[in-house]
């Protein structure tokens, strides 16, 4: 999770960069109308209905521009808020508040759209078995955090990159020569307490697969039917895994076919964002 040591270890270089790309030299608009350090608040205020996901990152963007800032808040990561709610007031030299507005919102309405999706999801999975599952379709230098916003939503998150597990797919297949030399090679290739996931498209695939001894077999794109038969040759010798044109209306269907996990890119590339606004600047 986002605590204090890993934004520091970890979050801080991205939330610098993005303060970097949006003030090159200098905020030419705040420089001109503030000619002093002044101390100033704003509030935080909630738009739309969902859930909150980003404010120690939110707050991290103040102190990074003002050592002193503060950020006054009852809510945390993971609650529900309502529109027209006040979620907290940012406190810090009004400079900092006006130059890093723009970069703290971009940070908490991405992430919170993203747990407020995430959780519409997670929803339509309540009663089964099925575990909801990221990918690595996120916005680049934003992983972390939208990674992170996913598990606020309640789902769950695959991978974090490509040195963090094995996932043989298509084109990997391909490289290698057949699902069976791929699973081969990683197999002779990876520590023993790697597990070893392979993508397949066909029953043959699937067949292929469980002979060469995968730990997870990944159905892509397959129809309903097909999964059901796939889920009944695996029975217990792999952990099932469902992927592509996963949407929410799909979810039930999908659980009811007994899978142990299903991911979707969704979750992290077709969020909306939730609507929040800094409002009702004023000194101390």
């Amino acid at each position: 999770m986002l605590n204090g040591v890993t934004m520091k270890l970890n979050a801080d270089k991205y939330i610098l960069s993005a303060l970097k790309e949006d003030i090159t030299s200098e905020d030419v608009t705040t420089n001109a109308v503030m000619r002093e350090d002044k101390a100033g608040r704003a509030d935080l205020i909630a738009k739309e209905d969902g859930i909150m996901c980003g404010l120690e990152v939110f707050c991290r963007v103040f102190e990074l521009l003002d050592e002193k800032a503060v950020f006054e808040t009852e809510y945390k990561d993971g609650d529900f808020v309502k529109k027209g709610d006040l979620i907290g007031v940012v406190k810090g030299d009004i400079k900092a508040l006006l130059s890093g507005e723009r970069t703290a919102l971009n940070y908490l309405q991405r992430m919170s759209g993203i747990a407020t999706f995430t959780s519409q999801f997670v929803k339509e999975l309540k009663g089964y078995k099925t575990k909801l599952l990221d990918t690595r379709k996120t916005t680049p230098n934003m992983r972390i955090f939208e990674k992170y916003a996913v598990k606020v939503g309640g789902g769950c998150n695959h991978r974090y990159n490509l040195s963090d597990g094995i996932l043989l797919k298509d084109n990997h297949i391909g490289a290698a020569g057949s699902v069976t030399k791929a699973i081969e090679m990683a197999k002779e290739y990876a520590p023993f307490v790697r597990k070893i996931e392979v993508e397949v498209e066909t029953l043959d695939m699937v067949e292929e697969a469980i002979k060469a001894g995968a730990d997870i077999i990944m159905l892509d794109n397959m129809d309903n039917e097909t999964m059901k038969e796939a889920v009944r040759r695996i029975g217990d010798k792999a952990k099932t895994e469902c992927s592509g044109n996963v949407t929410k209306e799909r979810l039930k269907e999908i659980a009811e076919i007994g899978l142990d996990f299903v991911s979707a890119g969704a979750l992290t590339h077709s969020a909306p964002i939730l609507d929040i606004s800094l409002k009702n600047l004023r000194a101390e």
